[in-house]
């Protein structure tokens, strides 16, 4: 069993529901991603999605954008990022990391040598972000000949047979993106959420995560009582550079408010039943 399913086995038999925290790796500056991830764990992070630097992340909206760029001056790199992995892994070896990136730098490492050189510095699952399904078969078997979960996304378009095909592919869980749009924008209709969820779990026995539109613990608290997973990443990333000259003060802010999402969100799943 991959540490992701452990995870979610372990919070269902508990009655609880994950926060997936997503941070983007290098920002504000490449020191900061280490001591951040370990702060999230201990606000109530139950797995850690870290965002790989993208000169053109076309999925993200201008908050995610910005990081990247904040990223990248201090030149961080697909492999600079499983150097950070591997420094977590010295102190924490339970909680899963999943890599959220786009397909050039897989492409130019090399998919063999990514799920090799992943499973090795302690990476649990990759989501490519522009990598379809239906294109997908040669990186998802590399990453799980070697241990690691292929994730994708699904939107609020997907239809049944897309939702088939993803599921055939996919491991660890499947991450629902909320909105049409990207990443930071638009409000969250969570009764639209759940009927999408609904038809989602026709097709697959994976958790699912919901993402894009979670700003605060009351829209945790909301998603945590009809998916498995609450995935928050802007709002995040908008305190991070908030106090882009003071990453410590930057890292308490984050722990502050992945505090009180889990708060939120463990009474939401105990006063409804999951």
């Amino acid at each position: 069993m991959s540490r992701i399913a452990a995870r979610f086995e372990a919070l269902k038999a508990r009655g609880r529901k994950a926060l997936i925290p997503y941070i983007t790796a290098g920002d504000p500056e490449p020191g900061n991603t280490v001591p951040l991830m370990h702060e999230m764990v201990a606000a109530g992070a139950d797995i850690i999605e870290l965002g790989v630097p993208f000169s053109d992340p076309m999925a993200d909206g201008p908050v995610i954008q910005q990081a990247c760029e904040r990223a990248l001056k201090h030149r961080v790199s697909l492999r600079k990022v499983l150097e950070m992995v591997r420094e977590f892994r010295r102190d924490n070896i339970e909680t899963p990391v999943v890599l959220m990136g786009y397909l050039n730098p897989v492409e130019i490492m090399g998919y063999e040598t990514l799920a090799d050189e992943a499973a090795r510095a302690g990476v649990d699952g990759v989501l490519t972000v522009d990598l379809p399904p239906e294109e997908s078969a040669e990186l998802a078997g590399a990453l799980k000949r070697h241990g690691v979960d292929p994730i994708f996304l699904l939107a609020p378009t997907s239809h049944e047979a897309r939702i088939r095909g993803v599921s055939d592919v996919a491991a660890g869980f499947v991450y629902y993106v909320s909105l049409k749009g990207v990443t930071g924008a638009a409000t969250l209709d969570v009764e639209a959420v759940a009927q999408k969820l609904a038809l989602i779990r026709r097709q697959t026995d994976l958790p699912v995560g919901v993402g894009f539109g979670i700003s605060d613990a009351e829209a945790a608290a909301k998603v945590s009582r009809i998916a498995d997973a609450v995935v928050v990443g802007s709002a995040l990333v908008k305190r991070i550079a908030a106090h882009a000259d003071d990453p410590a003060a930057g890292r308490r802010e984050v722990a502050q408010v992945l505090a009180g999402m889990r708060r939120a969100m463990d009474q939401a799943t105990t006063a409804t039943p999951a």
